[in-house]
C-alpha cells in the first residue's frame, strides 16, 4: 500500500505539468545591435527567439522549423529580405513581418508584394512590434481575441459553404476552392477573403479592412490592404474583387 508521503514524493519527482510551448519567432537582421535589441525585447514578452544575420542563414533556420512567425529586415546580405520572403512563401504561409530602415515606399511595397503580411519601420517601437506580432498570430490561428469577443465570427452566414461563381469558401473548414482546385492562401489573405465573403456585394472601405483583418486599433497604412487585395485577386480571379474608386472594394456575387 502506498503512503501519502510516497505519493507526494512521486508527484514532486515528476514536477508540474508542462505548460504551452512559447511562441517561436525568427528574427533575420544583419545589424547586430538591432538584432540583439529586438531579441531581448521579444524575450521579455515571453517569446522564444532565434536569430540570423543574413538571408541564407535565415532561410536555413526557417527550414529547420519550429517558428510561428518571422521578422525579416529588408536589407540583408547574401539574400535580401524581399528574396527571402519570396522563398518562404513558396514553402509556407507562416506570418511574415518586414522591417524597413527607411520607411521607403519602394521597400514597403516590395515587401508586401513578396508576400509579407505587415511591416514596421526602424527604429522599431517595441510596443508597436509586439502589437503587430499578436495581431498576426491571431490571424494565423483564427481563434477569437479573448479581449474582443466580437472578433469570433468566422461563420456569419447560414450555410458555411459559400459560393461565388467558380469560387467556394468553407468558413468552418477554412478551405477555399476555385473551379474545384484548392487555393493556397496565407492566413491574412484568407482572413481578408472571409471578410469579403461575409458581405458579398457590399463595399468595404480600407479603414474597415485594416480594423477587421489587420486588427489595427489605430491609423494604418492602406497600402497593406491594396497589396493584399492584389495578391488575393491573382489567386481567386482578377474579376472576383472589384475596386470601387474613392470607397474601397467589394466581392462580386455571381
Amino acid at each position: 500500500m502506498t503512503s501519502k508521503a510516497q505519493v507526494g514524493s512521486v508527484s514532486e519527482a515528476r514536477g508540474p505539468a508542462p505548460g504551452p510551448a512559447p511562441v517561436g519567432v525568427l528574427v533575420v537582421e544583419d545589424d547586430a545591435t538591432i538584432r540583439r535589441a529586438v531579441q531581448l525585447a521579444l524575450e521579455r514578452y515571453g517569446y522564444r527567439v532565434d536569430v540570423a544575420a543574413d538571408g541564407l542563414s535565415g532561410l536555413e533556420a526557417f527550414r529547420a522549423g519550429g517558428h510561428d512567425l518571422l521578422i525579416l529586415d529588408v536589407m540583408l546580405p547574401e539574400l535580401d529580405g524581399i528574396g527571402l520572403c519570396h522563398r518562404i512563401r513558396e514553402e509556407s504561409p507562416v506570418p511574415v513581418l518586414m522591417m524597413s530602415a527607411r520607411g521607403d515606399a519602394l521597400d514597403v511595397v516590395a515587401g508586401l508584394e513578396a508576400g509579407a503580411d505587415d511591416y514596421v519601420i526602424k527604429p522599431v517601437d517595441t510596443a508597436v512590434m509586439v502589437a503587430r506580432i499578436r495581431a498576426l498570430l491571431r490571424r494565423a490561428t483564427f481563434g477569437p481575441d479573448p479581449e474582443n469577443p466580437a472578433s469570433k465570427r468566422p461563420d456569419r452566414a447560414p450555410d458555411h459553404i459559400l459560393t461565388f461563381g467558380d469560387l467556394t469558401v468553407d468558413t468552418l473548414g477554412m478551405e477555399v476552392r476555385r473551379a474545384g482546385a484548392t487555393v493556397s492562401l496565407t492566413p491574412t489573405e484568407l482572413r481578408l477573403l472571409l471578410e469579403f465573403a461575409a458581405a458579398p456585394g457590399s463595399v468595404l472601405d480600407r479603414r474597415r479592412l485594416l480594423r477587421e483583418v489587420w486588427d489595427y486599433g489605430w491609423e494604418g497604412d492602406t497600402r497593406v490592404v491594396d497589396l493584399c487585395v492584389l495578391r488575393l485577386r491573382k489567386k481567386i480571379g482578377s474579376g472576383r474583387i472589384e475596386t470601387v474608386r474613392g470607397f474601397g472594394y467589394k466581392l462580386v456575387r455571381g
